[in-house]
């Protein structure tokens, strides 16, 4: 199943600064990826954020790869 990070994801300017966030949380993506970056499973995310769901989990990691795609014209 494909995740679509744009259905899960939200920027707006009057909440984190405008950080890209989990929709209807203050959770920032990039701390979801941090504790991924630290080895943390979904399962053990979830138990420190019972309120996410593995889908927004992937969704962060999806952001991420699309992040890492963007190319830059010379």
């Amino acid at each position: 199943m494909k995740i679509n990070w744009r259905d899960y994801i939200i920027s707006t300017p009057d909440i984190l600064r405008g950080k890209p966030r989990i929709k209807g949380t203050r959770i920032p993506v990039s701390l979801i990826l941090g504790y991924l970056a630290i080895d943390y499973t979904a399962e053990q995310i979830i138990a420190e954020f019972p309120d996410l769901q593995k889908t927004q989990i992937l969704a962060c990691l999806d952001y991420a790869r699309e992040l890492a795609e963007f190319e830059v014209a010379a």
